[in-house]
């Protein structure tokens, strides 16, 4: 059991991710789930803001994006209803609200891949983009978008 296996790891499955303008958590068309970007609200709340580099850590940087990851599996369980649906997660691409010159943004991206490796194991290694941005909606640290297939 996937949510078995969060708890195990010590985290929490959140409710559904309330959107922040005009689209829906996530869409499933095929066998394969779309989450629309995900920043680490945590009960309606924005947990880490700022660029990462500057005013955070790699380290604050990579427990946002496991969070993000979090919602947007909540996402992805609020079109498919239960996680043990998921086959793998295929993609993940993972935006992070940069300070000038800093270049590790795969090592924030980290917190999040390794996260869903943890919970899925050889399903969840997945293909990557770590992309560094100036800002973010809400000023966020990091927005993390995901594709999975299902079963």
């Amino acid at each position: 059991m996937i949510e078995e296996r969060i708890k195990e790891l010590g985290f929490e499955l959140p409710d559904t991710p309330k959107p922040l303008a005009a689209y829906i958590p996530a869409l499933k068309t095929g066998d394969l789930v779309f989450t629309s970007g995900q920043v680490p609200m945590v009960k309606g709340e924005l947990k880490y803001a700022g660029k990462v580099g500057f005013n955070l850590s790699i380290e604050e940087g990579q427990k946002a994006a496991q969070i993000c990851a979090l919602n947007g599996l909540s996402a992805i369980k609020g079109v498919i209803n239960n996680l043990d649906n998921i086959e793998r997660i295929v993609k993940v691409t993972v935006f992070v609200n940069s300070a000038d010159g800093f270049t590790d943004q795969p090592k924030v991206a980290n917190g999040a891949s390794e996260l869903l490796v943890e919970i899925f194991g050889e399903s969840g290694k997945h293909v990557r983009s770590a992309v560094g941005v100036n800002e973010l909606p809400v000023d966020s640290a990091v927005e993390i978008e995901m594709i999975v297939k299902v079963k």
